[in-house]
């Protein structure tokens, strides 16, 4: 009665506020590359997908960044700088966060999820600076201020355009690394991260690559975002986009750079840091047995974990009294572990 019930909530979160757009496939080839010469584009991707993968320190780069700006007389402190990773939208370019300061030596950088509204998470920060962590708020590419004027959401960030998502994802990996660089640079001798859906994935990629990240919790767990695509409630416009294009094997190899299970064997071999993954067991969106899967994954590698799992859904998480007991999880490991 308790997976109907959620199950019924989950669909009518979803369909509230339905402003999804299904758009046409594309290749995209171009956003990974100058040019393909004529190839086909399979072979591309393939290959492309293969070689990231392999190098990937190189694909998920520390970008040096010269031109950070904290806007004090913000409300907020925003902080700004231009993103390592040029794309073909100007908004986009320009990466936004929201610092909240506390007189500690740890912060915590949080990421949001997809198609997160400004002002998102700022109270999961303000708590955090009340437990004596710093934070700060990035914002993720195509959200907010740096969506282009001609979307209403952030649909170039997971899409049916399979360069495109390819290289959407990997710059918010390499701003995520630069907001890590800015806050090494404001002093702070621990620093955490915690992200919420593809937040979640972002900050996965960043901790498999990052040692500097000491503590992180991954807020909702999946391991390959073709087969959220295919299976995920949220997702069901970028299903219907790519069709018969591709199948999910072949989606699966081609945005392997962009799944975390492609990083379980390389997170195994790095000195073990404190980390909890939070899935809920009535999820439609990253469905739980995508959840398990990659927790199975974890554990064949041995690599030492928290898990928290939840007796409600994707959007219900976000419900009272769900989400208060997710803060909880979030903010007491992340404090036991940076304080």
């Amino acid at each position: 009665m308790l997976k109907r019930y959620m199950h019924n909530r989950e669909r009518q979160f979803a369909m509230r506020d339905d402003d999804r757009v299904v758009r046409e496939f594309a290749w995209g080839t171009e956003y990974i590359a100058e040019s393909s010469g004529g190839e086909d584009p399979r072979q591309v991707f393939s290959d492309y997908s293969k070689n990231a993968v392999a190098n990937s320190e190189d694909f998920f780069f520390s970008p040096e960044i010269a031109d950070f700006k904290l806007d004090a007389s913000d409300p907020a402190d925003r902080l700004t700088w231009t993103s390592g990773l040029d794309t073909d939208s100007i908004e986009n370019n320009t990466v936004h966060a929201h610092y909240f300061p506390a007189d500690s030596k740890a912060a915590v950088l949080v990421l949001p999820h997809w198609n997160a509204k400004a002002g998102a998470y700022h109270d999961l920060c303000k708590v955090f600076n009340k437990v004596g962590l710093a934070a700060l708020r990035m914002t993720l590419p195509y959200h907010e201020a740096r969506m282009p004027s001609d979307t209403n959401r952030a649909d170039h960030l997971v899409g049916p355009n399979v360069g495109r998502t390819l290289q959407s994802l990997r710059q918010a990996v390499v701003d995520t690394r630069a907001a890590v660089s800015w806050l090494r640079g404001e002093g702070f001798e621990k620093i955490g991260i915690v992200g919420t859906s593809i937040g979640s994935c972002v900050g996965f990629f960043a901790f498999a690559h990052d040692m500097r990240i000491d503590a992180a919790v991954f807020n909702h767990v999946s391991g390959y975002p073709a087969d959220v695509v295919w299976q995920g409630l949220s997702t069901y416009h970028v299903k219907q986009g790519i069709g018969d294009k591709v199948t999910l094997d072949e989606l699966r190899e081609y945005w392997l750079p962009i799944s975390p299970m492609a990083y379980i064997e390389k997170l195994a071999k790095l000195p073990p840091r404190p980390q909890r993954y939070i899935y809920t067991l009535y999820d439609l969106s990253f469905p739980v047995d995508l959840s398990r899967d990659t927790l199975r994954a974890l554990e064949r590698h041995k690599i030492k974990h928290s898990r928290v799992a939840i007796p409600c859904g994707h959007y219900t998480l976000g419900e009272k009294p769900w989400v208060y007991y997710d803060g909880f999880k979030i903010i007491s490991f992340l404090r036991k572990h940076l304080k």
